[in-house]
């Protein structure tokens, strides 16, 4: 099995303002990146769980939201594994935007 891809994203929204931000924020990023498609999104308490397909390649990981970070793992088949660090870029960029105050 791989090492889970980890991005750590830190804010200073509080945990139910991050949590309102993201649960709007993967389906609207993935439908920003072509290749990129959401299978499933579904919320356990401060958890999202989730499934996500690029390139024909499926990729499962989860968000954790803490009061002051968001932390996020996704474990990215061998393809994928080639893209990981292009991939956890765009990860923290798009976290960042969606958590930066407005």
């Amino acid at each position: 099995m791989t090492k889970p891809l980890v991005v750590s994203i830190p804010h200073s929204l509080g945990r139910d303002e991050a949590m309102r931000r993201l649960k709007t924020g993967l389906t609207r990023a993935a439908s920003s990146v072509p290749m990129l498609s959401v299978d499933e999104e579904r919320w356990e308490d401060n958890r999202m769980i989730f499934r996500v397909r690029a390139l024909g390649q499926g990729a499962a990981g989860h968000v954790d939201v803490a009061d002051d970070h968001v932390q996020v793992e996704v474990v990215l088949p061998w393809l994928l594994q080639r893209f990981a660090e292009a991939a956890q870029a765009a990860i923290r960029s798009r976290g960042q935007l969606l958590l930066t105050k407005k």
